[in-house]
């Protein structure tokens, strides 16, 4: 658990402004697919833009997370 939480802390001291918005739109897609509440109509479509928008930020942040992981633990 403490190696996580020192990952964490290296993570969020090498994050510039391009990981904060990365991270802001990753969250907000993950909201809207928690609580999709569209019109039954619209649901499919606002479904999928937000799980592509997830998964198109998600994966770079968990990258460079993994990255700050294995430095704290070397």
């Amino acid at each position: 658990m403490n190696k996580l939480v020192a990952a964490g802390k290296l993570y969020l001291k090498k994050m510039d402004l391009f990981d904060v918005a990365l991270l802001k739109l990753c969250v907000g897609a993950l909201g809207v697919l928690m609580g999709l509440a569209a019109a039954r109509k619209h649901r499919k479509g606002a479904g999928m833009a937000a799980g592509l928008i997830f998964c198109l930020t998600y994966v770079p942040l968990m990258g460079r997370f993994f990255r700050a992981l294995v430095t704290v633990e070397e």
